[in-house]
């Protein structure tokens, strides 16, 4: 296999995701405690490249700042106006020398799917997706790619659709003209160029905030067990659980995994984390609560006698006692430093940004940043 390099597009701001991306890149929302970014770079490594190249953009110095802390160097480049997938991947023609491998820094892919592509010239990734709409849908024939419809209307569920994943010859590269990478995709089509379609083995995305807790639920399936801070003797660990170091676990404590607590937290007296739970760090959760297929982000503190299921809290968000979110179809998602009185119940709410909600509330609705309930 010919030298390979990467490129990998981190500028998107990611506006579905809203209110969990009005204070960070989609590429930063953690799953699995770790960036987006990180576990796309870490199969970009496990694939076998080492010369990457990363395009950001919204909120350009948090991605920065993460990436001076990863192992292995990258190169970065900005893209100013966020104008298109094409338009990102030109900022990046100054680093390309040879065929690269394209892809989004806000999808999960495995490094088996990345090696499957790695083999073709000139290629994209493919994958079938239950709401294909929100996509670009597919057609080939013979492993050709014959077209690409960007969010189409009435298609069948299980519809194959572009994973936003390419691998390109720098001559596919130098031609690109057009702001979106399917726009050059077709216009080669149209010039003859062949275009194979590879079928992915696993890739995830997150369109809409929901959808965290399916990618942060698939990467807990791989967790290794480890406990690095102090856990009371009477605390109940079945499947794979994972704790930080200085986290505190404290008595009568049930850790059902896979579950995930970050690093300086404090978990108990008599709490039960659930399946499929990622807890950030310096989180405190008190007494008699009960979490489950939950992302909460870092500096969160849980009051006692709380019900949190299918659940995402930003960071700093402050839940006092009886908290309850009920999945109708999810639980709440709720932006950073939002302040949650007591004995208030969430029915599929959305929660922005630095919302403060008074006691004894039933919300079943939008709430927008800087907002106050009472």
């Amino acid at each position: 296999m010919p030298e390979i390099q990467a490129v990998i597009l981190a500028a998107g701001e990611g506006t579905r995701l809203r209110p969990l991306t009005k204070n960070r890149p989609k590429v930063m929302l953690p799953v699995a405690n770790r960036p987006i970014l990180e576990h796309v770079l870490n199969s970009v490594v496990a694939a076998g490249i080492r010369d990457i190249t990363v395009v950001v953009g919204y909120k350009k110095e948090q991605v920065m700042t993460f990436l001076n802390t990863y192992p292995i160097p990258v190169n970065v480049v900005v893209q100013e106006k966020q104008l298109g997938t094409a338009h990102a991947l030109s900022r990046a023609k100054e680093y390309i020398h040879t065929t690269t491998l394209v892809l989004a820094g806000d999808n999960y892919v495995d490094p088996q799917s990345l090696r499957a592509i790695m083999d073709k010239e000139n290629a994209l990734l493919v994958a079938p997706h239950s709401s294909p709409a929100n996509f670009g849908v597919i057609s080939r024939d013979d492993g050709r790619l014959t077209g690409i419809m960007e969010k189409p209307a009435g298609v069948e569920p299980g519809s194959l659709v572009s994973c936003g994943i390419y691998i390109f010859t720098q001559e596919f590269i130098l031609k690109i003209r057009e702001n979106t990478i399917p726009e050059s995709l077709q216009n080669r089509m149209n010039e003859g160029m062949r275009i194979s379609v590879v079928t992915a083995n696993d890739w995830q995305d997150a369109i809409y905030p929901k959808d965290l807790l399916s990618v942060n639920k698939h990467l807990l399936k791989d967790l290794k067990g480890y406990i690095s801070g102090s856990i009371d003797k009477s605390v109940t660990i079945q499947g794979r659980a994972a704790a930080g170091r200085k986290t505190s676990i404290g008595p009568g404590t049930v850790l059902l995994g896979p579950a995930m607590i970050g690093e300086g937290s404090v978990i108990g007296p008599h709490v039960c984390i659930g399946p499929n739970t990622s807890i950030g760090s310096r989180v405190t959760i008190e007494p008699f609560t009960y979490i489950e297929n939950s992302i909460i982000m870092n500096d969160c503190r849980i009051g006692s006698h709380s019900r949190i299921v299918d659940t995402i809290l930003g960071e700093g968000c402050l839940c006092m006692n009886h908290l309850s979110t009920v999945s109708e179809p999810f639980g709440a998602v709720c932006g950073d430093r939002t302040t949650i009185g007591p004995f208030t119940v969430i029915k599929g709410g959305v929660i922005g940004n630095d919302v403060t909600i008074q006691g004894g509330k039933t919300l079943e609705k939008e709430i927008p940043d800087n907002s106050m309930v009472i």
